[in-house]
């Protein structure tokens, strides 16, 4: 691997959280957003030698993000959830404001949700990333619906608190 492609795939690591959550608040589907992040990380690749480091890569990334997503939504015009180009502009802006220790914050997400028992987990991978409803999850996993919303609840009462744990810990800011 040449030291260009090393460089890339550094930066390219570190700007994915935010790429991946700028992503995931605009593409719906899990199966699509899948396909456009990866469509955004070979881009990412193939086009660094355009890169400018005297700019901030996230926000580079983050414009062929917004890019990418509006090839993905022209492809899928049909679609009636679909947001308009400002709406997705104007997301990419935000998540290219966001700061260092909001990125950390993602990190520990990640890390607090691994450290949730299998069922917590599940529920979360149905609600938050399958983007089911509660009254959904309840019929897939024959628990009423209200039972669903309240371990729903209970769920994001430990991961905010685990977060919480975590940048005290570490004296950052969520």
């Amino acid at each position: 691997m040449d030291e260009q492609t090393r460089q890339a795939t550094r930066l390219w690591t570190a700007a994915q959280p935010l790429v991946s959550a700028f992503v995931t608040s605009v593409v719906r589907d899990f199966s699509a957003r899948q396909d456009v992040l990866q469509d955004i990380a070979v881009a990412v690749i193939e086009s660094f030698d355009r890169y400018d480091p005297s700019r901030p890569f996230i926000g580079w990334a983050l414009g062929i993000a917004h890019n990418q997503v509006r090839l993905y939504f022209r492809r899928t015009r049909r679609d009636r959830l679909v947001f308009d180009d400002d709406t997705v502009a104007t997301l990419a802006t935000t998540f290219e404001e966001t700061s260092p220790a909001q990125v950390q914050s993602l990190d520990y997400l990640k890390d607090c949700i691994g450290k949730l028992d299998r069922r917590s987990r599940d529920l979360c991978d149905l609600r938050y990333v399958q983007d089911l409803k509660p009254a959904s999850i309840a019929e897939r996993t024959g628990v009423a619906s209200n039972t669903v919303a309240k371990a729903l609840q209970r769920v994001r009462d430990q991961l905010r608190e685990c977060i919480e744990r975590k940048v005290a810990r570490e004296g950052g800011v969520a």
